[in-house]
């Protein structure tokens, strides 16, 4: 049992960084979007914030 949770920790730990950097580009996208656009300015740039955050996390987790 403890084979399980530790091949799921490191799927989780490999897996990871590359998920959150998929999420930091979509929110880029989508926040740029909502901002060039007019649509609600406000939501766009709290997704900026979150994709920075992302980024900052996966630097954090990889050095």
């Amino acid at each position: 049992m403890e084979s399980v949770f530790a091949t799921l920790a490191h799927f989780s730990i490999s897996v990871g960084p590359a998920l959150l950097m998929f999420a930091a580009f979509a929110l880029v996208f989508g926040g740029l979007r909502l901002i060039r656009t007019g649509g609600d300015r406000k939501k766009g740039v709290l997704m900026l914030v979150c994709a920075a955050v992302f980024v900052a996390n996966v630097m954090i987790w990889t050095l």
